[in-house]
């Protein structure tokens, strides 16, 4: 009687087992060796028979760490990097803003015209020399300064000449008269002292005279004033004939209280 021999199953799914893992092995080795030879094998431009290595790499397909920093990178012509997007858009829109921001400071910055007005004479007070036959006269004028500029200005100084018959009578001059701020307007007023006597000596007996009803003496002001703005300075001149009654005290205004004469 013959005997049957049978093979356990998993005798054969071992041995299958390890075939695949020496295979995997095999590939494994392969796939190395190829990274290996790829890595030996120099960076060839295959332009044709005339092809040369990369200067830059050395045939290594890699740069330097050093020369990061120095090695400047083409990029074709027809990339789209360099293809200029909306620049028309954007110089119009920097050249609009360039004259706006231009114009803003030449309005806020321009010199405007400052205007000096003479406001009239406001209180005159009057003494009489009886030994000398002098008029005295302490004439107080007003001055109305706008300014149109978008900073302040300064009245730096005012001088006042007075004359009668051609002749200067009184003089008046005054420093760090005042500051106006931007875009408004202010009343400066000054005291200028008036002695008509000597050759003028007819003029006391026409301001006493009690049967006279017009006791007036015109008189010929010039008024300067000079102003300072933004580094700048300007000067500005006022002139004027005016009638005063030297017979008695005048005031224009009652808010304005009336100033002694200066000595």
């Amino acid at each position: 009687m013959g005997s049957v021999l049978s093979f356990p199953a998993d005798c054969s799914t071992s041995r299958q087992r390890k075939a695949a893992e020496e295979e995997e092995e095999e590939d494994l080795l392969d796939s190395r060796d190829r990274e290996e030879d790829i890595a030996r094998f120099p960076y060839v431009e295959f332009t044709g028979q005339d092809s040369i290595t990369c200067p830059t790499c050395q045939g290594t397909g890699c740069i330097p760490t050093e020369q990061v920093n120095e090695l400047v990178a083409l990029i074709p012509y027809s990339d789209q990097r360099l293809r200029p997007q909306r620049t028309k858009l954007y110089v119009l829109l920097s050249v609009l803003l360039c004259l706006l921001i231009s114009g803003l400071v030449v309005f806020f910055l321009f010199p405007h015209s400052i205007l000096v007005d003479d406001d009239g004479i406001k209180v005159v007070q009057v003494w009489f020399d009886k030994k000398n036959s002098v008029v005295i006269l302490a004439i107080t004028a007003t001055l109305r300064i706008r300014n149109s500029n978008f900073y302040l200005v300064t009245v730096t100084s005012l001088t006042t000449q007075v004359q009668y018959m051609n002749t200067v009578v009184g003089t008046q001059q005054v420093t760090n008269v005042s500051s106006i701020q931007p875009l408004s307007d202010k009343l400066v007023n000054f005291t200028v002292k008036v002695e008509l006597g000597g050759p003028f000596s007819y003029v006391y007996f026409s301001c006493t005279f009690p049967k006279a009803k017009v006791h007036n003496v015109l008189i010929f002001m010039r008024t300067w004033v000079k102003l300072s703005y933004m580094g700048r300075a300007a000067q500005s001149t006022l002139e004027r004939y005016r009638y005063v009654d030297c017979s008695t005290n005048f005031t224009a205004s009652q808010d304005l209280l009336p100033l002694s004469p200066s000595a």
